[in-house]
């Protein structure tokens, strides 16, 4: 598959949800920890991070209020636990761009990084193998 990358985006321990985003012409830099993560902000170029709100290692949002002070301007996306209204309001207070539940479903996922990332109608161009065809097939994967 050819994908001309638009964003590099940071994940923070999301585990396999990262696997919904593989569609999207993004570059990921998956880290499991906060800490991990704050010391790939240091080296990496980053467009978006995409984090959960409570990291093993940086509980209630530490890792997102931390980033948000430095970098008010990074758009985020947080995922939170299904049904704490408490991590939910703290979450949308501390500025992110979108806040999911981890229970979301891979196509609201997509749909949602899609939109904050401002990717609406990128398209990708999935190419067969010589062997098999010649021919691409072109896939419209954010509506």
């Amino acid at each position: 598959m050819i994908v001309l990358v638009q964003a590099n985006v940071l994940t923070v321990g999301l585990g396999d949800k990262n696997e919904a985003l593989q569609e999207l012409p993004l570059r990921l830099i998956a880290m499991s920890s906060g800490s991990e993560a704050a010391r790939s902000l240091k080296n990496e170029r980053v467009d978006s991070v995409i984090s959960k709100w409570d990291l093993d290692d940086m509980k209630n949002g530490l890792f997102l209020k931390r980033l948000k002070a430095v970098k008010p301007e990074i758009p985020t996306i947080v995922f939170v636990r299904a049904g704490d209204r408490a991590q939910e309001i703290a979450a949308r207070s501390s500025g992110a761009s979108a806040v999911l539940t981890e229970d979301t479903t891979d196509e609201f996922f997509q749909t949602t990084v899609a939109n904050v990332l401002g990717l609406r109608g990128i398209v990708s161009i999935k190419t067969i193998s010589p062997a098999e065809s010649k021919k691409s097939q072109y896939e419209k994967i954010a509506k």
